[in-house]
Formats: structure tokens, C-alpha cells, sequence
């Protein structure tokens, strides 16, 4: 198959096949004989689980399992999708804990932190943010510090630190417009106003659950390439219905 089918067929570029081709996620292009590439079935198994598993783990894990597979370590490949299925698990845990502080705060008017006022250390501690994030993401306009006005120094309410969990919630997210716009949201929501927050924590929660499918549907793929590769070194091969749906990355 030309360049321009198969890039039609997935609905991306040439230059992204060539692309995945330059940095060895796919398989390098068979030569017709006046030096065209053409494409196989093989290199639409490969399309498929990289178009497949790019928007629930990015690009960086999606070549990393890629690499594995091409160097026949398919046990590797599946552990490191392992370990971001655990992380998107755990993160799912940390935002329902956050989401229910929000809620005991907002109906019930109580902190779930002891003191009014927080120094930014301490901020830090209680958010195990590191004080270089809370500094940007303050400079930035997502957590807007009060000033104490004898000394100027930050500080930080029980609201402020619920908004730096939430954003925490975004650190390790494939960056997508979704993502992008979580941020803006917590950028616009006051610290005062915990029912704004809330919102924007259910969103995240519902951004979630659609995460974990899609890494179910990139799996799904992967598991697909791992036993076309076994075929193809026994001598069989079977081919992978192609992923349309994929970004353009």
C-alpha cells in the first residue's frame, strides 16, 4: 500500500507515518522497484495499536512499549502498561478522597485541616506538592496565593490547598485539550467558591473514567500486535483491523 492510502486509512499524514517510521515505532517500509515505500498489513497492525494506545498513555509510554516489542521483550511492554494502570487506579483514589473533603467542606462548613492560615512549607506538606509547583502554578494563575500583610510572604487557606490537589490531579495526564481546559477551570474558580471546585473535580472524575477505557482499547491493540509478532516469527501472520479514531500526534 502508498504512503497516501495507508496515511488515508488512519485518517493522519504521510509525514506522521514517516514520522513514526524516522523514530522506529513502525517497522521500516518495504522498496517497490522505482523506490516508492509500500506499506503491509504488518505495518497496519503497528498504526493501529500505536493510534490505539496514544490518548490513554501519550506518546512517550506508547514508543516505549513500542521498542519493547521490536526488541522482543513483550513481558516488558505489558509491565510498564501495568504500572500506568495502577497510577490512573491510585490517582482515581486520591481525587474520590478529595472530591469528599470538598463536599464535607462546602455542606458542612468544615476544613478538613486544622489551621486557617497555611505558610507555603507547610502547604507543601499537606499536599505533598513541592514548593517550586505551588510557586509556578501561583504565578501562573491556577492557585492564587493571599499576601500576609505584615511580611508580604504567601499563605494559604484550607480552599487554596483543596485547588492544589485538584491540579495535582492533572500532572500526570496525557496532555490533551481536556486537560487543558481543566486547568483554565480551576484557573477561574475562586477558593471561596468550593461548589465551582466541585464541579470541576466530577469533571475530572468523568475524564477519568473515560481515561481507563481508552486504555482498555489500547490494550485491547497491543495484545493484538504482541500475537501478530509471535505469528509472524512461527511464519503465520493475522492482521489487525485498523484504529480510525486516533489524534495526529
Amino acid at each position: 500500500m502508498r504512503p497516501n492510502k495507508m496515511a488515508a486509512k488512519f485518517m493522519i499524514s504521510t509525514s506522521t507515518i514517516r514520522n513514526y517510521e524516522a523514530k522506529g515505532l513502525i517497522p521500516p517500509a518495504e522498496r517497490s522497484a522505482n523506490g516508492y515505500r509500500i506499506y503491509t498489513n504488518k505495518h497496519a497492525a503497528y498504526l493501529s495499536c500505536i493510534r490505539a494506545m496514544i490518548p490513554a498513555f501519550g506518546m512517550e509510554v506508547t514508543s516505549e512499549v513500542i521498542r519493547c516489542l521490536q526488541q522482543d521483550k513483550p513481558q516488558d511492554a505489558l509491565w510498564i502498561i501495568r504500572e500506568k494502570e495502577v497510577a490512573l487506579y491510585k490517582e482515581k483514589q486520591k481525587l474520590e478522597r478529595l472530591i469528599q473533603d470538598i463536599r464535607i467542606y462546602n455542606i458542612e462548613n468544615k476544613s478538613p485541616y486544622a489551621e486557617s492560615t497555611f505558610s507555603m512549607n507547610e502547604a507543601s506538606e499537606l499536599t505533598q506538592a513541592s514548593k517550586s509547583a505551588i510557586r509556578y502554578w501561583d504565578e501562573a494563575g491556577y492557585v492564587r496565593a493571599d499576601r500576609n500583610p505584615n511580611n508580604r510572604y504567601r499563605q494559604y487557606s484550607g480552599s487554596h490547598l483543596l485547588k492544589i490537589r485538584l491540579i495535582q490531579m492533572l500532572q500526570s495526564s496525557v496532555y490533551s485539550e481536556e486537560t487543558v481546559l481543566f486547568k483554565q477551570s480551576i484557573s477561574a474558580a475562586k477558593p471561596t467558591d468550593l461548589q465551582a471546585i466541585m464541579k470541576v473535580a466530577e469533571n475530572i472524575r468523568s475524564y477519568l473514567d473515560k481515561i481507563i477505557e481508552s486504555q482498555m482499547c489500547g490494550i485491547s491493540f497491543l495484545h493484538q500486535l504482541i500475537q501478530l509478532t509471535k505469528a509472524s516469527r512461527l511464519g503465520g501472520a493475522s492482521i489487525i483491523q485498523p484504529y480510525l479514531n486516533g489524534p495526529d500526534n
